[in-house]
């Protein structure tokens, strides 16, 4: 599974995956690997939203100026 893979194709596979669980034609063990997959694919999708994450930036305004801070600073604070 590569990480260069969108957070949008990710979320493409899961639901492609769990569209194939549910139609009911797959073997146990076909079933079991496709859940596998998926799993893969939902860590990805993790990391990247992640990664997203660590670079908000929030825009405040204080004393008339603007400033930009990191979004992860506040909650940690």
């Amino acid at each position: 599974m590569k990480k260069s893979t969108s957070f949008e194709k990710n979320l493409e596979n899961i639901d492609e995956i769990i569209s194939n669980l549910e139609n009911g034609n797959l073997s146990l063990e076909e079933s079991i690997k496709e859940y596998e997959k998926a799993m893969k694919y939902i860590q990805t999708a993790k990391e990247i939203l992640d990664t997203a994450e660590g670079k908000l930036l929030k825009i405040s305004k204080d004393d008339d100026q603007i400033k930009m801070e990191n979004f992860m600073e506040d909650e940690n604070a």
